[in-house]
């Protein structure tokens, strides 16, 4: 996710062909209010992020619902789950240097269009979606994988250090702001139409909207790296003793651990705990809405200097807030623990976002071997919630209650304090 220019010393010729405004591991002279505004290339990407989050929201928050209805089966849940995350791995391991020698935009595109093949595919197989639940996991994978590898390579592009943490509120503010109403309008509208013919409607807007969002992405300047790709170079990372990878990427991974769980099972749960898709919609309203704040305050007011002590509050918070599922599961319980985490995910969030994509734009040679290090990166990422899920399906294949499952939670959870012990010497301050 990044923006931001550089300029190689003895190199004038080499930058004027680069995009404008890449990220830098140099800022030249300019000033901190300079380095830190957003342009126009800046804004464009975060409306197609935010579409793209939109989208996401209005249908996904329900995929997990949807596929319980079709099978009532917390494993098919898992599987789609899983084959989601593995594929979106591999494309970022394959496409990578597909985008080294291509206008990378172009994957960007192909990932909004992907989403909404996505969601047309679940459409015409209607009832029958839960015994395709693995391929349909496989199919949104690889046009998410698609869509972030892009986003990723031409964030780091367009940010640099000192915009980087605003970048990224802005970008969580934007999801939390579709988080908070897609999700809210989608329930109330499914539980008001009675459901099949809901879920039809709700997926069908999310299709219009993926199309428009890539319809958008041609205003996005082309982008094209120099050079090779190697296949080698972020693995070649973590062999060198000292280098800062060694910490990031087992970092990542413990982030990836809960993310994999995380991200479909507390929405299940509220489910569960209810029976309404209005319920979980309002669900999703109020931690949004929590995390839009939050967001929109650490974005402001974190600096570099902060992030280590940020980031540890963060961690501790959103660990220690999964606890109240351990006494009860009911609807209150599920919200008290999804506001308490949406509050404090930004300050854990954040910082290891930034942290990370400064280690990418840290010298020339990681600036021109970012695409490899994005791939790095997401391979942390996939690998922690490949984990998750690996976990989830052992336990749900021996128990079924939401007691087990709220243990679960509770252990997965703890992964961000690891995320934290693994890159605290990376963080500034």
């Amino acid at each position: 996710m990044a923006q931001g220019k550089f300029v190689y010393a003895g190199h004038a010729a080499k930058a004027a062909r680069r995009p404008r405004a890449q990220a830098g591991w140099m800022s030249g002279g300019s000033s901190r209010k300079r380095r830190a505004a957003l342009g126009r290339q800046a804004a464009l990407l975060l409306a197609v992020q935010g579409m793209f989050a939109a989208a996401g929201a209005l249908s996904g928050t329900f995929v997990p619902v949807y596929l319980w209805k079709a099978s009532e089966s917390f494993a098919t849940i898992g599987w789609f789950t899983l084959a989601q995350h593995l594929a979106s791995g591999c494309v970022f391991w394959l496409a990578g240097a597909w985008i080294k020698r291509r206008d990378m935009t172009i994957a960007l595109r192909a990932g909004l269009v992907g989403s909404a093949l996505f969601y047309l595919s679940v459409l015409l197989l209607g009832d029958a979606a839960g015994r395709w639940a693995a391929w349909l996991g496989a199919l949104n994978g690889l046009a998410v994988g698609l869509f972030w590898l892009a986003f990723n390579v031409v964030y780091f592009e367009i940010t640099e250090p000192a915009s980087r943490d605003r970048f990224n509120g802005w970008a969580g503010l934007l999801s939390s702001l579709a988080g908070m109403i897609a999700p809210w309008l989608s329930g109330t509208f499914i539980s008001m139409s009675g459901g099949a013919r809901g879920y039809r409607i709700v997926f069908t807007v999310s299709l219009a909207i993926f199309a428009a969002a890539a319809l958008l992405s041609f205003f996005l300047a082309k982008r094209r790296s120099e050079g090779t790709f190697d296949w080698a170079y972020g693995f070649g990372q973590l062999r060198e003793r000292g280098n800062p990878w060694r910490a990031a990427v087992p970092a990542l991974v413990a982030q990836g651990l809960r993310e994999g769980v995380y991200l479909f099972l507390l929405g299940l749960l509220v489910y569960f705990a209810t029976g309404r898709e209005r319920s979980l919609g309002d669900y999703t309203f109020w931690t949004s809405l929590t995390a839009l704040a939050s967001f929109w305050l650490a974005g402001r007011l974190l600096r570099p200097r902060f992030r280590r002590a940020a980031m540890l509050l963060g961690a501790a918070c959103v660990s220690g807030m999964t606890a109240i599922l351990l006494w009860n599961t009911g609807y209150a319980a599920l919200l008290a623990a999804g506001i308490g985490t949406a509050l404090f995910m930004p300050l854990y969030v954040i910082p290891m976002t930034s942290a990370v994509f400064d280690l990418i734009g840290k010298s020339e040679e990681s600036v021109e071997r970012r695409e490899e290090l994005i791939v790095l990166r997401e391979t942390g990422l996939v690998a922690g919630r490949a984990l998750g899920l690996a976990i989830y399906l052992a336990v749900v294949a021996r128990v079924h209650s939401t007691a087990a499952l709220a243990w679960l939670l509770l252990a997965v959870g703890a992964a961000p304090l690891a995320g934290w012990l693994f890159i605290r010497r990376n963080l500034a301050g």
